[in-house]
């Protein structure tokens, strides 16, 4: 049967337009060139962006694309330089805090973007990445994005875009090295345990105010409980609700809380139920004075105080309430204009997208069908790594919000940092801590460092500074750890 002119003219129409949406999906990368002043010298560089295809195994389909900006110096000729792969956490949060406030080559300042000495490029090729539903990248179909938007899928779908970027860029001889933030701190640790057990090797792990990625801590649960106090100390005198004796610096006051941690807090918290009413009072009292939280909110049964009432309490009477990201903090720091960063890619390095960066741009700014109203990944996540009753799912999740500690556990956590060392020995992970930050204790990590052994105390090293959850805000702070990321990836 012969099709007529007006259905052949609509037909070839039709696929001329999915044959162009083919195009956009599977859009060339953008590459520009640059210079920038780093680490003291004059840097020439490339900068790329685009999105790589997420694809299912079986059949070649995407189901995702994931977008990146990398940026790469031109080696001496054999010589691969360290790659590495970078993100944040959230989870559901873009790459642009770390981009554009450590180690990319420009750094927001002042809402302008300037050249960035401490870039890591200075002593690594950078690959940004975001994962699917922050950024640029996107499922390629709404009923994808669980597959994304969880745990699990995040760490499958993160460790299949570093596979696949490597090959399409003829990377694979580059050393590999890893970096997150937060959340993604965990993710980096999962991922190189993943890309290890793929048999791809990774030289190493920067894990950023995320904790170790340890799933059997080396630290009693006391010790870990009694140690917390240092850091609330060190956030009560920050406010002048705690003293140092005269002459006193900080850090011998942090050693002298640690001894009490140590020697009287810890082995009190091993016997808690057992305690009089005497040794009870005693040790309410010196909480109180450490933490610099009223004696009458110390309770005397638990005697141990949550990051949660900790931060909530210290400024009760000030009506105010210390930042969860920087206890020094009472409120957010201003955020950078995003015109000023959109503008970045889309005139800077060309990207030619209109789609919303979610992150800096609510997915509102775009198109959504008023049927179909889109939660935040956060909203959405899906943190089980099991099956779980729904009881078992919001009991974990209450217990989270309640104690202010961090993201649930549901179920078995995924291989991480002490799994991808047993199948890497060489491997060297440096954790990083900010001494103000409301999720990490800085005492807990350095105690953390002197309990590992074997391989794992070979492996990894902490490291605390001064500043806050993004410890990189403070200048002194960004060039402390650009310089230890440095040294350990040299």
């Amino acid at each position: 049967m012969r099709m007529s002119q007006g259905w052949s003219r609509i037909l070839g129409c039709a696929l001329a337009t999915m044959m162009a949406a083919s195009a956009v999906a599977e859009e060339a990368p953008v590459l520009t060139q640059h210079h920038a002043r780093i680490a003291g010298k004059d840097l020439a560089y490339t900068a790329e962006a685009g999105r790589i295809a997420i694809r299912d195994a079986e059949t070649g389909e995407p189901h995702g694309y994931m977008f990146y900006t990398a940026y790469r110096v031109a080696g001496k000729q054999h010589t691969a330089r360290p790659l590495a792969f970078i993100w944040n956490g959230g989870p559901g949060a873009d790459s642009s805090l770390l981009h554009f406030s450590a180690v990319g080559p420009r750094r927001i300042e002042s809402g302008a973007l300037v050249d960035n000495n401490e870039s890591w490029l200075a002593f690594a090729d950078l690959v940004l990445v975001d994962p699917i539903g922050t950024g640029f990248s996107r499922p390629t179909k709404a009923e994808y994005g669980a597959e994304f938007y969880g745990t699990l899928g995040d760490i499958a779908s993160v460790t299949e875009f570093i596979r696949a970027w490597r090959i399409q860029h003829r990377a694979e001889d580059a050393p590999l090295w890893l970096a997150g933030e937060s959340w993604g701190a965990g993710r980096a640790a999962s991922v190189g345990y993943q890309l290890q057990h793929r048999g791809i090797n990774v030289a190493g792990l920067v894990l950023i105010s995320g904790g170790w990625g340890l799933n059997d801590p080396p630290l009693p649960k006391e010790l870990n409980q009694a140690l917390t106090i240092v850091d609330m100390a060190t956030v009560a005198v920050f406010h002048k609700r705690a003293q140092m004796q005269p002459g006193e610096t900080l850090e011998s006051f942090r050693k002298r809380v640690a001894t009490w941690a140590r020697e009287v807090y810890a082995p009190a918290l091993s016997r808690v139920d057992a305690l009089n009413e005497t040794e009870r009072n005693d040790l309410a009292a010196q909480l109180s004075t450490w933490s610099g939280l009223p004696l009458e909110t110390i309770d005397r049964k638990k005697l141990a105080i949550s990051p949660r009432q900790f931060r909530t309490t210290l400024l009760r009477d000030r009506q105010r309430e210390a930042y969860l990201f920087d206890l020094r903090r009472t409120r957010a720091p201003d955020e950078s204009p995003p015109a000023v960063l959109l503008n970045y890619w889309r005139g800077d390095l060309r990207y030619p997208t209109d789609l919303p960066y979610l992150g800096l741009e609510r997915v509102e700014t775009g198109y959504i069908p008023a049927d179909h109203p889109v939660e935040s990944i956060n909203e959405r996540w899906n943190y089980a790594t099991a099956q779980l009753s729904k009881a078992e799912i919001d009991a974990a999740i209450a217990a989270a919000v309640a104690s202010g500690s961090g993201p649930p556990r549901l179920g078995p956590p995924p291989p991480a940092s002490a799994e991808a060392v047993a199948l890497n020995p060489r491997m060297r992970i440096l954790v990083a801590g900010g001494l103000y930050d409301s999720f990490l204790p800085c005492a807990v990590g350095e105690e953390t460092e002197r309990h590992l052994s074997g391989a794992l105390h070979a492996a990894m090293t902490f490291r605390c500074y001064i500043g806050g959850h993004a410890m990189y805000l403070d200048a002194p702070a960004r060039r402390a750890l650009s310089n230890d990321v440095g040294a350990l990836i040299r």
